[in-house]
This record gives C-alpha cells, sequence and structure tokens, in this order.
C-alpha cells in the first residue's frame, strides 16, 4: 500500500536528515506510479518530485554497458578482443603485459585497472574541463600526465577474480568499499570505446541511440544539456574530516557557489555545486524518475523501444563472464526474489534501480543526501513488496 512505502519513506529522511528523495515503480513497460518526497532545494524550498533531475551516480553504467552491447550486436564490438584494437593507444596493465584488457573485463570489472588517487582528485565544480578520450589517455598510456603503473593498476592479471583487492573510494569517501575489481575510470574508457568505435562523441551516441528513441527529452550527461531549475541540489554530510580538508582547500568539498566554510557544522548538512569529473559515462547522467523508468522498462519489460535483442539482455545477466553479470547486479529481496540492477554513490548523491523479471515490476530510489544508513535498501524492499497493490 502507498501508505505503507509512504511511511518507510518518510521515516528514513527524519532518521537520517536527508532532504528529499523521489520514487517510482515500472509495471508491463510504464511508470505506473511515482512520487517525491522532502526537497530537491532546502533554501528555495523546492519540492522532489518524480520529474526532478539529478546525478545518480553509477546507475549511469547501465546506460553506457547498453551503449557498448548495442555495438556488440552490430558487430562493431568484439567482447574479448584487446580493447586496444580499437583506440589510438595501447591499454595494458604493466604488471601483466601479456594479458589483453578486453571490452567484456572492462563490463564485468575484472579489467585489472584501478580508480587511483588521479581520478578521485578530478571531482570540480562545473562540467569536465578535460575531453573523456584525452583524460582516459592520460590515465592510461604510459608517459601520460596521470599515468602510474602502481597506482592505476591492480597487482592480479585481467579477468582474474581477486576477492581480497576491494575497490575503495580513498578520497572522498575513506570507509566506501566497493567489490572487488570495481573500477569507474574501467566505465570511462568504454564511454571513449564508443567515441572512438561511432567516431561521434558519447553524448551525441547516447541522445541519437538511447535517450531520444526512448523519449528521455531532458536527459544529458552535461550540467549545460539539462534544465538546471529541475536540478536537484545533492548534499554531502558534514565531518571533521570534511572540515579539516575544507580547510587546506575548500574547493575539494565542491561547495555550492557561496558557501564559506564557516556556514558548516559537524553532522550538518552541505550543499554541494553541480560538480562533474572527465569519466563522466560512469556515473554522471542526469535525468529524472519519470525518465529513467522509462529505460528501465526496456530491460525490465523488454517490449515496446527494445534498445537490445531479448538475448542480449538474457547474456548480459548471465554469470557467465569471470564469475559475473555484465555491467548489472543481483540481489535477493527477503522474500527471496531475485531482482537486477545496480546502485549509485557520489556526493550527497544515493540512488538504486532495480528489475523484478518474474512479474516485469521495476523500482527506482533517489536520494539527494549521502550518509543515509540503510534507506536504499529498506525503500527497494518496500517498492517491490508493494507493487502489486498500487
Amino acid at each position: 500500500m502507498q501508505s505503507s512505502i509512504d511511511a518507510v519513506i518518510e521515516g528514513k529522511l527524519k532518521e537520517f536528515s536527508i532532504p528529499g528523495s523521489a520514487v517510482g515503480i515500472v509495471q508491463d513497460g510504464r511508470l505506473v506510479w511515482a512520487k517525491g518526497y522532502g526537497w530537491a532545494d532546502v533554501t528555495r524550498k523546492v519540492p522532489m518530485t518524480p520529474k526532478t533531475i539529478m546525478n545518480i551516480g553509477s546507475v549511469s553504467k547501465t546506460i553506457t554497458a547498453t551503449a557498448v552491447m548495442q555495438l556488440w550486436e552490430r558487430g562493431l564490438v568484439d567482447l574479448d578482443t584487446d580493447v586496444s584494437r580499437y583506440l589510438p593507444y595501447q591499454v595494458v596493465n604493466p604488471k601483466h603485459p601479456s594479458v589483453a584488457i578486453t571490452a567484456r573485463r572492462l563490463l564485468n570489472h575484472r579489467s585489472s585497472i584501478r580508480d587511483g588517487k588521479s581520478y578521485w582528485e578530478t571531482y570540480a565544480c562545473g562540467d569536465p574541463a578535460a575531453a573523456l578520450g584525452d583524460w582516459v589517455e592520460a590515465y592510461l598510456k604510459p608517459g601520460g600526465a596521470y599515468y602510474d603503473a602502481n597506482d592505476n593498476f591492480h597487482e592480479w592479471a585481467p579477468g582474474i577474480f581477486e576477492p581480497d583487492h576491494p575497490g575503495r573510494n580513498p578520497y572522498l569517501d575513506p570507509g566506501s568499499s566497493l567489490p572487488p575489481g570495481y573500477c569507474n575510470v574501467a566505465y570511462g574508457l568504454l564511454g571513449h570505446l564508443v567515441e572512438c568505435v561511432t567516431g561521434t562523441s558519447f553524448t551525441d551516441y547516447c541522445a541519437d541511440h538511447i535517450f531520444t528513441p526512448l523519449g528521455m527529452n531532458s536527459t544529458g550527461w552535461y550540467v549545460r544539456d539539462v534544465d538546471v531549475d529541475r536540478h536537484a541540489v545533492v548534499y554531502g554530510r558534514v565531518t571533521k574530516e570534511m572540515l579539516e580538508r575544507g580547510r587546506q582547500s575548500f574547493s575539494s568539498l565542491l561547495p555550492a557557489p557561496g558557501l564559506t566554510i564557516d556556514e558548516l557544522t559537524p553532522g550538518g548538512r552541505m550543499p554541494h555545486c553541480f560538480y562533474s569529473y572527465p569519466t563522466y559515462p560512469e556515473g554522471l547522467a542526469r535525468t529524472s524518475v519519470e525518465e529513467l523508468a522509462l529505460f528501465l522498462a526496456a530491460y525490465g519489460y523488454r517490449g515496446g523501444n527494445q534498445l537490445l535483442k531479448e538475448s542480449t539482455i538474457n547474456m548480459m545477466l548471465s554469470e557467465v563472464h569471470d564469475g559475473r553479470a555484465l555491467c548489472w547486479n543481483k540481489r535477493i529481496l527477503k522474500n527471496g526474489d531475485v531482482i537486477w540492477g545496480h546502485g549509485g554513490s557520489d556526493p550527497g548523491v544515493r540512488t538504486q534501480m532495480f528489475f523484478r523479471e518474474k512479474d516485469r515490476t521495476g523500482a527506482i530510489v533517489y536520494f539527494n543526501g549521502d550518509d543515509i544508513g540503510d534507506s536504499r535498501e529498506a525503500v527497494i524492499e518496500s517498492l517491490f513488496c508493494n507493487a502489486a497493490t498500487l
């Protein structure tokens, strides 16, 4: 029942002092229910709604994976060929130069490329100053401005499962831990792969082959490509460690324009600027719950505006790719149901998007705040539990 969903979300907003949330449920290829809670902009008292645009973090990776798999369907990309074949430079883990880094290994986070310090330091207010291809090349090509043979690559070989090497975000969230081998730069490289194969920018490719066909007309990758008046302000939790870093470089906190460090107090919320990073295909899709639902429906329902063949989706969800699916993650609900999806985390952003194949139901959750405890998981459970009653 809707009242049950309301109680869960409103309870989590209060428990963790989260500014706002927007959620939606997809069934049989369409958005059947959506609602906003709290504020998209606390200062201006702008409500959060299903039409609110927000950067969705790593949920964006499902869009990038879709673009790559479209090229695979057309025979333009071989998942098991050395990815360097498609690039104007060689990409090699210097610790394992004879083992190929392939598109499949980039998609399933088994590439052995690592998110090094120079990656985490690219976060900055506004749209990226560096072009995607230029930055990725500088990070992965020997002699590049950001190349570091030790920091940018894992010790293990591409394709190898190494449970003792979790991915971490040491720059923005020292306590975070991600699945073994998880790599954001790898998805930036996949976006650049799309550019090299098609001869067009990644943003234009997505507009022509994903967003426009689905009717996602308010969706984009850059701040300049979306209506900022509809864009949520995202809020980060203020900690003592954050304030210490801010006293050294306040811009590193990604503060909203006009904000000063003296306005921040530990435990409170800090409004961020509209930030970005050069590897945007891995985390910076900017869209609303209403429009992301159109994308989710293409996977969960597999009808109407299909982006990929059903056989391709089945292949992506098969855990035969070094023991993993391609991009999408499997989760088991408390009632035993299997759902497939992805989460997203960035400063001031927590999102999730999942679908349940057995009844063609999907759910989307946005929070414009971080440090939210179990809120995403609790809301996803509630949405799937109550979907049939809405």
